[in-house]
């Protein structure tokens, strides 16, 4: 996970924090007018926006009396934005500082998936303590074409195994009538090329084309989750957030089909906190 040291988070806050300062009175002082201040005419600002000619008058003149002081507060907003856009590591940089390796497969891509089909972060245990390199090669020798985007080691290596733009078989069948409730489709998209149906009661079939799965390794019942694990996970999460420039909504595999094991409850506390705020760790 990239980091500032206190030298670089101490400069960011001498630059920024006075102009967010600034661009929040500026937002302050452009609410007061627009909303609600009585000037030297006597009439209220409000009615600028309720079609009188006066109000509008009003406005007008409080506006131009202000100008120079608002503009300027509002170019210190825009630059506060700017630097704080700066300031934020970009999807390669992220990348970068993860301990990530890739390895792709023929048999564990099963069509185009495009970012605007993106809604899930999909979370499973690999219920195994097998590592990433045992789990792929079974997952490649199964035959049946099921994967996931990566695996998270406990040591906190990653292996990727399936581009962020492909659909991976992660999830598997859902629940009867969770297409709906979570918003995908069962299209065409997906080749569907090993799949299984299992059963009147879990017939959806769209989560894979809608999310990036990601497998921990983790068995229930045999401990917690180590901590660099975790922030690896954490890590990750921030990486894919960035790729795609908006937060897709963190769920486990259970929430997709009743009856599944992962992740397990040695993980629930952590997941809250995921759904909260995106990390293991409440801030």
């Amino acid at each position: 996970m990239i980091r500032m040291n206190a030298a670089q988070q101490g400069g960011v806050a001498h630059r920024i924090l006075p102009r967010a300062g600034r661009a929040i009175a500026a937002c302050s002082l452009f609410g007061a007018m627009a909303f609600g201040v009585s000037d030297a005419y006597g009439g209220d600002a409000r009615t600028s926006f309720d079609g009188d000619e006066g109000g509008r008058s009003v406005f007008a003149g409080a506006l131009r009396q202000a100008s120079p002081a608002l503009f300027k507060m509002l170019d210190e907003w825009s630059s506060f934005l700017e630097e704080a856009a700066a300031a934020r590591p970009s999807a390669e940089e992220l990348r970068a500082s993860l301990a990530l390796s890739e390895d792709y497969r023929g048999s564990f891509s099963h069509g185009p998936k495009p970012a605007e089909y993106q809604k899930y972060i999909v979370l499973h245990d690999t219920e195994g303590s097998a590592d990433a390199a045992s789990v792929i090669s079974w997952w490649d020798a199964s035959g049946n074409g099921v994967a996931a985007h990566f695996i998270v080691n406990k040591d906190g290596s990653i292996v990727q195994c399936v581009s962020l733009d492909e659909i991976a078989h992660h999830a598997g069948f859902g629940d009867t009538g969770h297409n709906a409730a979570f918003g995908v489709e069962d299209e065409s998209r997906d080749d569907k090329v090993g799949t299984t149906p299992i059963g009147d009661w879990a017939s959806d079939y769209g989560m894979n084309s809608y999310s990036i799965g990601i497998e921990m390794v983790h068995r229930g019942g045999e401990g917690d989750y180590p901590e660099e694990q975790l922030q690896s996970l954490d890590a990750l999460i921030a990486y894919i957030d960035a790729y795609y420039g908006f937060k897709s909504e963190i769920i486990d595999h259970k929430a997709w089909r009743t009856g599944n094991s992962d992740t397990s409850p040695e993980f629930a506390s952590y997941f809250a906190n995921y759904k909260e705020c995106r990390a293991h760790e409440a801030p």
